[in-house]
């Protein structure tokens, strides 16, 4: 793909994102300062605001804000955003309370915060709304052929045909032996064909998508290619792939795929996603299990002999026990490390059924999330006795643990909790946990605790 004017529109978003951050730095200033500002008192002010700057530079450099501005998508680019901003807006809150000499008081970093978020999202949805209406006067459609009509050929076809936005126009496909499917787009002729009618038909590029046996034939393409002087792009052939998310690494010049994409790899985002833990399970601590934990602790004991606590093994990240904290909701017995609670299980005592219906159960679970146990939103942690037996029925079960298993998960908030007597019902569950693998992102968190809040409210039929 072709644009006009990528390097002009990169910069002038750069440039805008500075002009904002020192706007906001300055009028913040004016709020709470009474010396102007290149007075000799306000020195220590030019100075922070200067590391200031280089500290946004180095959060939007981090995340790539600034990349692929005209061609990516509007949700990787809000995320992005989002990303830097609450790694910036958290160093400089981290500085000033850590450290005296940086002088910047909590109310001007609140101030600044506020008019930079508001600013920085105001811009970019404008500049998102804009690059969608206007897109045509900065883009340069680009007439493409695709030779291969096999799988990789069609569905590089529809990928192109659904995303107008990536400046291609294919005008055809070119086979020897495969014709594309009923309905999709007609085969124009021959692989020997192809530059012929590029020639004539204005093409400029041309997308060998051939299965990997047919490496002569592609070699002769690179030749012909350069002799017409097109440009070729090889497209691999990986349908034992098919149907899944891949990464390509460049190790030299060797590429590597990966079978799934993780966002969570990235340290940025897992950066985001501890931070978010720790300031999440402190406020449950400190304004919820502060008082609430004592009348639990009072109702339990009332209730039944035994401890107040029930810790359990569990399987963590990395498949690494570790002591999973929750209030005892049953009789103490000796099948608690084997056995799930089922539907009206004798060994549920009368608060524990209350305690488990409404899932408070599960609230000393924080203190394993502010340890780093354990995460807010991830897939549950198994007794390590089902980790062993599921493993060994399920594919891809053991995959789950790459993550850092939560209180609450996206399988949970779609139905897929409580007990497991078939290997059906585990299925699902996995496959839930590996999509959220897949596709994690800060507002799908935040989303996940919404919908997690409202089900506890509304209760749920398999809890018990």
């Amino acid at each position: 793909m072709t644009y006009k004017y990528t390097t002009f529109f990169r910069w002038i978003s750069i440039l805008s994102d500075f002009a904002f951050l020192n706007l906001a730095l300055f009028v913040s200033f004016l709020m709470e300062s009474t010396w102007g500002f290149w007075e000799a008192e306000a020195e220590h002010y030019r100075l922070h605001f200067l590391g200031i700057n280089l500290f946004w530079y180095f959060c939007s450099r981090r995340v790539k804000l600034y990349d692929d501005i005209l061609n990516r998508d509007a949700g990787p680019t809000a995320m992005a955003l989002i990303i830097s901003l609450l790694m910036f807006l958290a160093g400089i809150l981290i500085c000033s309370l850590a450290f005296p000499r940086f002088s910047l008081t909590i109310g001007f970093v609140v101030r600044v915060s506020v008019i930079l978020s508001a600013s920085l999202l105001l811009l970019k949805f404008l500049f998102l709304y804009l690059r969608r209406s206007q897109r045509r006067f900065w883009l340069d459609v680009e007439k493409v052929a695709i030779v291969g009509a096999g799988p990789a050929g069609m569905e590089l076809y529809r990928y192109l045909k659904a995303n107008p936005q990536l400046g291609y126009s294919v005008e055809g496909i070119f086979d020897d032996t495969t014709p594309p499917a009923p309905g999709a787009l007609q085969l124009l002729g021959r692989v020997e064909d192809c530059f012929s009618y590029a020639l004539s038909n204005g093409i400029s590029k041309v997308f060998c998508a051939l299965p990997g046996h047919e490496v002569e034939k592609a070699k002769m393409l690179m030749e012909e290619a350069d002799r017409h002087m097109l440009r070729l792009r090889l497209v691999p052939d990986v349908p034992a792939f098919a149907g899944t998310s891949i990464e390509t690494e460049l190790f030299g010049q060797m590429p590597v795929l990966s079978p799934r994409i993780e966002p969570l790899e990235n340290k940025a985002n897992e950066l985001v996603k501890r931070a978010f833990d720790v300031f999440f399970s402190l406020l449950v601590i400190v304004f919820v299990m502060s008082w609430l934990v004592p009348l639990i602790a009072l109702l339990i004991k009332l209730d039944s002999p035994g401890p107040v606590f029930f810790r359990q093994q569990r399987s963590g990240k990395g498949n690494k026990p570790f002591y999973c904290i929750k209030f005892r909701s049953m009789q103490v017995n000796r099948e608690a490390d084997r056995l799930q609670a089922s539907k009206e299980d004798p060994r549920i005592t009368r608060v524990g059924a209350f305690l488990r219906k409404s899932s408070l159960d599960e609230l000393p679970q924080f203190i394993n999330v502010l340890m780093g146990d354990m995460s807010v939103v991830g897939p549950r942690p198994h007794m390590l006795r089902h980790t062993q037996d599921y493993s060994l029925q399920i594919n891809n079960f053991m995959v789950r643990h790459f993550l850092t298993p939560g209180i609450t998960g996206w399988a949970q908030v779609n139905g897929y909790r409580g007990e497991t007597k078939e290997a059906g019902a585990m299925n699902r569950r996995v496959e839930a946990d590996l999509w959220y693998l897949e596709n994690w992102s800060f507002l799908l968190d935040v989303k996940i605790i919404f919908r997690t809040v409202w089900q506890v409210l509304r209760g749920n039929e398999n809890v018990f």
